[in-house]
């Protein structure tokens, strides 16, 4: 009787392609981390938001002054890196020297030259008029550079807590909706059409004016309605897997219908949920800086770069740079998640592999 061939090895070769190439397994996530890589413009929004959140989050331990510490002294000096008491020198000096070209006298009288001997020797020896002020300070001699850090810190918070509502609510909403159909979702969607209806900037601005401006109303009424968008986009994306062969592949092996939901559905959306939710943090950042603009935002001595920019438009005549830096900060910041969010559209969309 003759042996029986011998059974080939199982080769450790890795696969090749047709260029005899070695082919090696990449999931979804390194594959959309690597797409998302080569855009420049959505990597730069990437490390600018990190900077963002490292600065607003060290903000009590960075050598700056308190946000809510008051010098009136250094009121409305401008961004500098001297010492404040060096600027209030020269400040007050210009002013002398212009009122007394007004009287036309040739130089200063001895009241002036006490009051400017008197402020010079308090600048030596008071440490407080040692201060730099690299972003200059408001109307009561509070840090701009202070204020602009701790009001980024309530901001992105906003944001985060309004983008966190949304896909709680959204996602648990939408996905129960799509895939349940029927009255359940009639109801579901027409409470989410009445919701739709209901004048939203108004209902906040009552909510406000009723129960007072505090930082607690205000993240109630960013996350009134914040939800409403991405429970019809987590709806749509779940009608249209929940008949997938995966899906049935689930049903007939007795998974419940919590299981397929939220450990089969809702994961194939999470692409659309995480690209959704990037575009929404800018979104609540620019509803709180409206409410600020109107008077209903952050109340003192918390700031916000909505109020800060509220502040700085009624001087901005006089002190620019009390409008230009929390301005500025807040627009940077905006371009930064809106090209992080458009990156992560590209980087998650299957059908853009070529593109990017």
């Amino acid at each position: 009787m003759s042996p029986l061939p011998a059974t080939p090895a199982a080769s450790d070769d890795p696969l090749t392609n047709e260029f005899s190439q070695a082919l090696r397994p990449v999931s979804l996530g390194a594959d959309a981390w690597r797409r998302l890589r080569r855009n420049r413009m959505a990597v730069a929004g990437l490390v600018i938001i990190g900077l963002y959140a490292l600065f607003t989050l060290a903000a009590p331990w960075l050598p700056i002054h308190p946000y809510a510490e008051q010098v009136v002294a250094h009121e409305n000096l401008p961004p500098s890196l001297r010492p404040a008491g060096e600027l209030m020198l020269a400040a007050r000096t210009a002013y002398l020297t212009r009122f007394r070209a007004s009287e036309d006298r040739a130089g200063f009288n001895a009241e002036e030259r006490d009051e400017l001997a008197e402020m010079a020797r308090a600048i030596r020896t008071d440490p407080v008029h040692r201060r730099h002020y690299w972003l200059g300070t408001d109307n009561l001699g509070r840090d701009m550079l202070s204020r602009l850090l701790y009001g980024g810190r309530i901001s992105i918070l906003i944001g985060l807590v309004g983008t966190v509502t949304s896909m709680f609510l959204g996602i648990l909403l939408g996905s129960i909706a799509g895939y349940a159909g029927g009255t359940l979702d009639n109801l579901i969607m027409r409470f989410v059409d009445i919701m739709y209806g209901l004048p939203y900037m108004l209902l906040v601005i009552i909510m406000m004016a009723l129960f007072g401006r505090n930082i607690l109303n205000l993240f109630v009424a960013v996350a009134l309605i914040s939800w409403l968008t991405l429970c019809r986009v987590v709806r749509g994306q779940i009608i249209s897997l929940k008949q997938a062969e995966f899906v049935e592949a689930a049903r007939s092996m007795g998974a419940s219908p919590a299981r397929i939901i939220f450990r089969h559905l809702t994961p194939n959306t999470l692409g659309v949920i995480v690209v959704f939710s990037t575009l929404m943090v800018p979104q609540f950042i620019m509803t709180e800086s409206f409410l600020s603009f109107l008077g209903l935002g952050v109340s003192a001595p918390l700031a916000s770069w909505g109020s800060l920019v509220a502040e700085g438009a009624g001087v901005m005549s006089l002190y620019p740079w009390q409008l230009l830096g929390p301005a500025a900060a807040m627009t940077l910041f905006l371009f930064a998640m809106n090209f992080l969010g458009d990156g992560l559209r590209d980087a998650l969309d299957p059908q853009s592999k070529g593109r990017v």
